[in-house]
């Protein structure tokens, strides 16, 4: 599947039975899980961290490939007043096939 993207990029159903692929713009899905789920999720995600230079997140209706580089950040932020909460960041910097110049 390739994404059909006009040269600024942006999110293209390719047909009517096939999924949208995002590319080039800013995307964001927020989604509510038990801890099973996101725990599977998360199984996933690291797998994929750790065997490869590349992830796919797709759906039903989309799909976001993305080919990450190093290093990849990881911020943990828990707030103990009131409500406690414990929330875990993981950012992946996109790839680049860029290699300095010739020393000469």
């Amino acid at each position: 599947m390739t994404d059909e993207s006009p040269p600024g990029g942006s999110a293209s159903p390719a047909a009517d039975d096939e999924l949208t692929v995002i590319s080039g713009r800013n995307f964001e899905q927020e989604y509510r899980l038990d801890a099973s789920e996101a725990g599977e999720f998360l199984i996933a995600l690291g797998e994929q961290l750790r065997d490869g230079d590349d992830l796919r997140l797709a759906t039903d209706e989309w799909e976001l490939p993305f080919a990450f580089g190093e290093p990849v950040e990881l911020d943990i932020d828990f707030e103990g007043v009131d409500e406690s909460e414990l929330e875990i960041e993981v950012t992946l910097p996109g790839r680049t096939d860029q290699t300095a110049p010739d020393v000469r």
